[in-house]
């Protein structure tokens, strides 16, 4: 199958104090290699600490890797100027998994959901009409979108977020533990929304977790994480 997503030799040292930090630096991601097919779920799996999360984040260039290469698309992402890169940006999305901190409690719904839309250059009537259709996607009625997140449960707030991400119309979504904070009866609900939206929209997905079980249930292919490195992979069949 064609490769959306290509990583060779990834690296992030997180920098020591003084002259030399990077040297003395922190390894939370040492040399990963992994590619994630065409609309497929790779689950990475591993221990608190291990480095999943810092990986993500380099992956998504949100914190740059130290080095190594990223390709999305067959686009090498480091050779892009700060304005392709906002351009490209739309394509790959991540929803994190704390909702309480991914929205902030200051806006509405409609005003969260609003922003990626504003900047793709929609007007009003075409928002809220892309707003109400992205609510109704995940569940939740458009006659809430002006309330504001502290009104909506756990497992509603991460349905918010996911349509957020969507609202971007991303070929790529990394899931950084998506369900970990939710009770075990909706983490199945956002489990399943999830496995729809895949098939329905033709994603790519990154889907880390500390849960075997679930990334087993979830993924195509399962890399197993440990102290920044991918020290096993391996095919759902197999499991």
């Amino acid at each position: 199958m064609e490769h959306l997503v290509e990583c060779t030799d990834v690296v992030k040292i997180h920098r020591a104090r003084g002259l030399g930090g990077l040297s003395r630096g922190f390894r939370a991601v040492d040399g990963v290699s992994m590619t994630i097919d065409r609309n497929g779920s790779y689950g990475l799996v591993g221990e608190s600490g291990c480095g999943k999360t810092t990986f993500a984040r380099a992956l998504m260039y949100l914190d740059p890797p130290t080095s190594g290469t990223i390709r999305i698309d067959g686009v090498p992402l480091e050779t892009l100027g700060r304005a392709a890169f906002r351009k490209f940006r739309k394509r790959m999305q991540i929803v994190f998994q704390d909702p309480n901190s991914a929205l902030n409690p200051k806006m509405s719904i409609h005003d969260s959901l609003a922003e990626g839309l504003i900047n793709r250059g929609f007007d009003r009537v075409e928002r809220d009409k892309r707003i109400k259709g992205l609510l109704d996607l995940v569940g939740i009625s458009s006659a809430y979108s002006n309330r504001y997140p502290h009104e909506f449960s756990g497992g509603q707030k991460q349905r918010i977020v996911v349509a957020r991400a969507l609202s971007m119309e991303p070929d790529f979504i990394v899931l950084d533990e998506p369900v970990s904070n939710l009770d075990v009866s909706i983490q199945a609900q956002i489990i399943n929304l999830l496995q729809d939206l895949k098939k329905e929209f033709n994603l790519t997905y990154l889907f880390i977790s500390h849960d075997l079980n679930l990334i087993s249930y979830m993924c195509d292919t399962i890399g197993v994480m440990f102290k920044g490195r991918i020290v096993e992979q391996i095919g759902r069949a197999h499991v």
